[in-house]
């Protein structure tokens, strides 16, 4: 009993995979950017990584994204294009853009870290998260992963 109660306890803890950023797609207009812009975009990478706060209104439970436009660049210069959310129909309940924040680690990449909530599909209450994305300039890899709090 006590083996098992050990075992939840660090399965609680542990991160969760957060569905992949996934090609731009509908979430990704230009419409759904939050306003203020300013605000809510930031760049890095001298200049060459922006990460962006999308807001599509509905579903209300999970309407928050991250755009994240990025090297490696196409034959026409285009930067790769990136949309984070919770699922691959659902963003997040919500985000705290003015706490993103990121490192850079040269065996890694660019590495951002972000609180986020997320909305419980049980119809329970959203939880809080952080949520980590790393890029490889070089390759376009991007990964991601989120680390929930306890309901």
């Amino acid at each position: 009993m006590i083996r098992l109660l050990a075992f939840l306890l660090l399965v609680s803890a542990a991160p969760i995979a957060a569905q992949q950023a996934r090609l731009c797609d509908w979430q990704a207009s230009a419409q759904a950017l939050v306003e203020p812009w300013n605000e809510n975009t930031r760049v890095f990478a001298n200049g060459n990584v922006r990460v962006a706060a999308i807001d599509t209104v509905e579903p209300a439970s999970g309407a928050a994204y991250l755009l994240v436009l990025s090297p490696p660049y196409s034959e026409l210069g285009e930067r790769q294009c990136r949309v984070v959310g919770w699922t691959e129909q659902l963003g997040f309940a919500g985000l705290s853009f003015d706490a993103l924040s990121s490192n850079y680690d040269p065996a890694i990449g660019l590495i951002f870290t972000l609180p986020v909530q997320v909305d419980a599909v049980d119809g329970g209450a959203s939880r809080a998260g952080l949520l980590r994305i790393t890029l490889n300039q070089s390759t376009g890899a991007m990964t991601t992963d989120i680390e929930l709090g306890s309901e």
